[in-house]
């Protein structure tokens, strides 16, 4: 249990300063949020350095190296994939810095490199024998053998892309992540899921804490497709090695809150040339109603939490 609280802080102390180190740098280079113009509640937040997921995703390595985490082959691969994702991500945010915009990648892109690390991902698990997942709310597990494989990948797409739109608000996607991510690792500790992928969770949910220190709003730094995409890949990588991709529709159902919105808001416009919602993703919705950022972020990592510890119940 002291190994447990050691990382979480020294994980959180490490990206604290990581991003101090790093803010000064981004605005240096320039590194500066271009923001959407329809977002009119947004409009005093342009320049804002992004890309500072890096903070959070080297705390996270640097951490798990140190206290052996990464000696583990499931662990080290989740870090990896979720560093292949932060690399994607960064592209991405390099190109809207390089040119001032907000589209970087193409979408055909993005979608063709997650896939990819998707693809590796879902025959890591196969090679490994890591096939079978566990049912919520019941001691059932399935073993799904090769067909593991694609649903693994569509996971993990979901996943990266769904945290991804969630991060839209001050300290939105990284405080529900923290909330997922801590009551993950509850989980896996009833679940004898796995130390070092328990370790992973809390280290990540450190990290993730001593950025909050500089996203809160009103934030200093953005974590950017860097960071998001990243986030998304290690909640994937985590949840689908330990057999427990399912319950990210359930722990982490306000990031599938955030793609549903979408979804269904660009379906019925082209149906019907009107809106659902407001504005989507969903927290634009509730922002948009007059809601602060700071109670929209509140709610969606308590809901996220409250989610946790009712899958915890049934463990």
């Amino acid at each position: 249990m002291r190994t447990d609280f050691l990382i979480i802080l020294a994980s959180g102390a490490v990206s604290a300063a990581l991003c101090a180190a790093v803010i000064p740098l981004l605005r240096k280079i320039k590194a500066g949020q271009y923001i959407l113009g329809y977002v009119k509640e947004h409009e005093s937040k342009g320049g804002t350095p992004t890309m500072g997921g890096v903070a959070f995703m080297l705390a996270i390595a640097l951490v798990s190296i140190f206290f052996g985490i990464y000696a583990d082959k499931r662990a080290a691969v989740c870090i990896t994939l979720a560093l292949a994702y932060m690399v994607v991500g960064f592209l991405d945010d390099f190109i809207k810095v390089r040119f001032k915009r907000n589209l970087g990648l193409k979408a055909y892109q993005k979608i063709v490199f997650q896939l990819v690390i998707a693809l590796i991902a879902g025959f890591f698990c196969y090679f490994n024998k890591l096939t079978t997942i566990n049912i919520p709310f019941t001691h059932i597990s399935a073993d799904l053998g090769v067909f593991f494989i694609p649903v693994a990948a569509l996971v993990f797409i979901a996943a990266v892309n769904s945290v991804n739109l969630t991060d839209g608000l001050d300290g939105l996607a990284a405080s529900t992540s923290f909330s997922y991510l801590l009551c993950f690792g509850v989980l896996l500790l009833l679940q004898s899921g796995g130390e070092e992928m328990r370790l992973l969770c809390l280290c990540a949910a450190g990290a993730l804490g001593g950025y909050l220190v500089f996203n809160t709003n009103k934030a200093s730094v953005f974590m950017g497709d860097t960071g998001s995409l990243s986030l998304g890949g290690l909640i994937a990588a985590v949840s689908v090695f330990s057999g427990n991709l399912l319950y990210i529709a359930i722990i982490g159902i306000m990031f599938v809150l955030s793609s549903i919105s979408v979804i269904l808001q660009v379906i019925y416009y082209k149906k019907t040339k009107r809106r659902i919602f407001l504005m989507a993703p969903l927290h634009h919705h509730f922002q948009m109603k007059g809601y602060s950022e700071s109670k929209i972020t509140f709610v969606y990592s308590a809901i996220t939490a409250a989610m946790g510890l009712l899958c915890l119940c049934f463990v």
